[in-house]
This record gives C-alpha cells, structure tokens and sequence, in this order.
C-alpha cells in the first residue's frame, strides 16, 4: 500500500482535493441556507411541520438518482462536479433546517423573556441570544451533515466525478486492493478530522455548555 501511495501520490492527492471540496463546499453552501430556513419556522409556527416534512421527503431521495436527475434541471453535464454540489447542497439544506429549527424551538421561553425585557430586539434577541444557545444543537446537526456529505461524495463516483470514490473504481476495475483500501482510509480519517474541527469549534463558541456539563458532574 505504501508504494502504491509512493508511485501513485499526485493522483491520490488529488482525488483527495476533490472529495474534500466536494463534501465541505455543499455543507457551508448548505449551512447559510438552513439558517434563515430553521429560522423561519420557528417564526412562523404554522410553517414548522410543513417544512419538517418536506426536509424528510428532500433527504429521502437517492443520491444516484439525484445526481443523474440534476443535470436535467440545471442543464448541466453529467459529470458536471456542480450536480455533486447542488445535490449534497441540498441534502445538507434537509438535514441542517432541521435542526436549526429544533435548535431555537429548544430555546427556554424565559431566557427570550428576559432579554425582551431589557431592551433586545428581534434581530440581537436572535444573534445574541437565540443562536448562541441553540448552538450546541446546530452543531450537532452539522457533524452529521458533513460526515455524512464525506461518505455521500464517493457516490459520484458512479457518474464518473467521486473524489476518493475514484480510488475505488480504480481498485474494482484492477482488482487491486490497494486503491480500495487507501480510499477507505483516507474517507474515514477526512471525516474524523472533519468532526473533531466541527467539535473544537463547538466548544470555542459554547464555553458556557462545558461548565454546566462539569456542574452536572
């Protein structure tokens, strides 16, 4: 394995380029719109339950199925790396809308209470307080959604644009394991390292979560 990695080490870098855009660019694509989307149904109640709904039903669909039906809508090739995008985009958008309305339903009337009282407004009573508090889990939903946008990229593979998947087309056609197992490896260590960044960056912006963890201890 490791002098196929020596002999073959451009290649390697670049499927591994590729899958890392290809996973993380749909998450922060998929993450700025889930945001005012949750938001919105928490704002306006009667929107919850139809927005629930239609996030199951988008996060439902095949992957293969809409990677190949993609090209269609958009007018795209298809190996058009844009219809992995758009695709993980909207998985993304299903799962993390989600959440972020979970996340401020979570919040405890009291505490928006309170901060109305001493003057906040929508905007800073959503930014200042609503968001913070809900962040523990919004970021939950993101690990998920970004693990599961690694795994989802070597799908692509089946329309000829994989990242990593690439690896295992290679080792398939060859019947050589090496490419197999170096893709294996390097999607779960690119996922490990994904979802520890996601959890150091949880704790930065919640401190206060690890002293009530510790209280509670």
């Amino acid at each position: 394995m490791i002098q196929y990695l020596t002999n073959n080490s451009a290649l390697v870098l670049a499927a591994l380029q590729q899958h890392i855009m290809l996973a993380l660019l749909p998450v922060l694509i998929g993450f700025a719109a889930a945001l005012p989307i949750g938001y919105l149904g928490v704002r306006f109640p009667w929107l919850y339950h139809p927005l629930i709904n239609t996030c199951g039903v988008l996060y439902s669909i095949p992957s293969l199925a809409l990677f190949l039906f993609l090209p269609v809508i958009l007018g795209t090739k298809v190996l058009s790396p844009v219809n992995i995008v758009v695709a993980l985009s909207i998985y993304t958008v299903a799962l993390l809308a989600r959440t972020v309305a979970d996340g401020l339903r979570s919040v405890d009337t009291t505490v928006t209470q309170a901060a109305t009282a001493m003057g906040y407004r929508r905007t800073r009573l959503l930014l200042d307080v609503e968001l913070p508090v809900a962040m523990p889990v919004i970021l939950a939903g993101l690990r998920v959604a970004t693990v599961s946008n690694i795994s989802l990229v070597s799908v692509g593979t089946l329309i000829g644009v994989g990242g990593l998947g690439q690896l295992f087309t290679r080792g398939f056609q060859l019947f050589y394991m090496e490419p197999i197992l170096i893709g294996i490896i390097l999607s779960v260590l690119l996922a490990g390292l994904a979802d520890l960044i996601i959890v150091l960056i949880q704790r930065a912006v919640t401190p206060w979560a690890r002293f009530q963890r510790g209280g509670a201890a």
